[in-house]
């Protein structure tokens, strides 16, 4: 049986990161960054480009889920509400699929540290820690199981979730 992670977590809080270091420890994996399928300048946000990213996001799990050298499929992005889950969910063929819902978390303090180092390196815009630091409340609300990422290591939280 394959199994579909679909990590989840506010700006900053390390999906990325965690997701490469979980890629390795998987066997036969494929990783997917959401922002990978809306990688644009200028970023629009308009219903039309969200149901575009959705389709393409889609379009690659399916591809990936479907292909038989891979049993594990990661996935992250920012899913900061149900609805984007179950939106993705519905246009996958999950019978024989196991899914794992992850929220990656962290406190107000570690995510403003790591953003700041971000936005300091010029990595980030400064308009992101107040959106990441809105958001952040919103996944504690979610059916998913939450993944502190404070005071570990990417690999101690790649390998937490390999364990579930």
């Amino acid at each position: 049986m394959k199994t579909l992670y679909l990590i989840g977590g506010t700006m900053g809080v390390g999906k990325t990161t965690v997701c490469q270091a979980l890629k390795k420890k998987l066997d036969k994996c494929v990783f997917l960054d959401g922002d990978w399928c809306w990688d644009a300048d200028p970023f629009v946000v308009t219903e039309e480009t969200k149901k575009m990213v959705l389709q393409n996001i889609t379009f690659l799990l399916s591809s990936f889920l479907s292909v038989s050298a891979y049993e594990n499929v990661v996935f992250c992005w920012v899913m900061h509400e149900s609805s984007i889950i179950d939106a993705i969910l519905s246009k996958l063929d999950t019978e024989n699929v196991r899914v794992m819902k992850i929220s990656l978390m962290a406190t107000p303090e570690t995510l403003t540290g790591r953003l700041s180092e971000d936005i300091a390196d010029g990595k980030r815009q400064i308009d992101v820690l107040e959106r990441s630091l809105a958001r952040l409340p919103l996944y504690e609300k979610l059916d998913t199981l939450h993944v502190h990422t404070d005071n570990k290591t990417k690999e101690e939280v790649a390998n937490e979730i390999a364990m579930l």
